[in-house]
């Protein structure tokens, strides 16, 4: 048996933890949802670290906006486009238009998101669907079109933006709870399928905790819901970590090629609660919810 565990941590030695740092300098950087909260910050500190940029969101205001805060943090090359995640064959014609434009893609941030308040007995079937086909499915085309064009790099690098709700449910964000357990199960599969085929790519699944951005107060709600309550109690009581320092903890994450990043010290809280009481958790849950008036 000892043998064996030898053998299994020189295997994961030998994957994880004799390989230099990836480097940020130069780099094309891809980021989704890049017109507000993280994708915004993300943009800036990648432009701080040398970063060559494409940012992409649907909010054309909001990424303007964000193109000239990233040229003024030291960009010297952005190209920016409006883009609907949700959309495949547009991500997949937008995909080869950056590697056009740059020359190769290096890393790319599946970031974009929307959140949706509701019971699932009031939840409209459209309602769901629309999270999922942002959330899930606009990860799951930026992840397909873009790989080819990662593994051709030599040295590339995916991220996945998930969340702390992929492993800790709360009542009312069932959609948004589905959409990102599923991009967590789906990176680190892929990030498994890149190791044994021996594709040159890096595979990251991001888990954000309460982070300090527009994404509660801007989601949708069932009929006869308020998703400002939601919001309140989330921004009051979790959003603790500033955006600008989350998206310094995904990009040092991201060059120390780490598997899963966690951000913020509720996520690691978190994290381990949930592994330590699997199904107790959500009793636990369901009080503190009650109590903050939520449900």
């Amino acid at each position: 048996m000892s043998g064996l565990i030898r053998h299994l941590s020189d295997t994961v030695g030998g994957l994880t933890g004799r390989r230099p740092r990836w480097r940020m300098d130069g780099k094309v950087v891809v980021v989704t949802g890049a017109g507000s909260g993280i994708g915004r910050e993300l943009a800036r500190e990648a432009a701080r670290r040398g970063a060559r940029l494409a940012l992409t969101d649907i909010d054309v205001d909001g990424l303007a906006e964000t193109v000239t805060l990233a040229r003024g943090d030291g960009a010297d090359e952005v190209h920016s486009q409006r883009l609907d995640v949700t959309e495949q064959a547009a991500v997949a014609e937008y995909a080869g238009l950056v590697a056009e434009h740059f020359g190769e893609v290096n890393l790319v941030i599946n970031n974009a998101g929307i959140a949706f308040t509701g019971r699932v007995e009031e939840s409209g079937y459209k309602d769901i669907a629309r999270v999922m086909d942002v959330d899930y499915w606009g990860v799951v085309h930026g992840t397909k079109e873009f790989l080819p064009h990662l593994i051709a790099s030599g040295d590339g690098h995916l991220a996945n933006v998930s969340s702390i709700f992929s492993f800790l449910s709360v009542p009312t964000q069932n959609s948004y709870n589905a959409a990102k357990a599923a991009v967590q199960q789906f990176t680190e599969s892929l990030r498994m399928e890149m190791i044994a085929a021996g594709r040159p790519v890096d595979v990251s699944c991001v888990h954000p905790g309460g982070i300090k951005t527009a994404v509660a107060r801007n989601a949708t709600a069932a009929e006869g819901l308020d998703s400002a309550d939601f919001a309140a109690v989330f921004d009051e009581k979790f959003a603790r970590t500033e955006a600008s320092t989350a998206a310094r903890v995904i990009l040092d994450g991201v060059e120390r090629r780490r598997a899963r990043i966690l951000v913020g010290p509720d996520a690691y809280v978190i994290d381990a609660l949930v592994r330590l009481f699997p199904s107790a958790y959500q009793r636990g849950t369901v009080l503190v919810s009650r109590r903050f008036g939520v449900i």
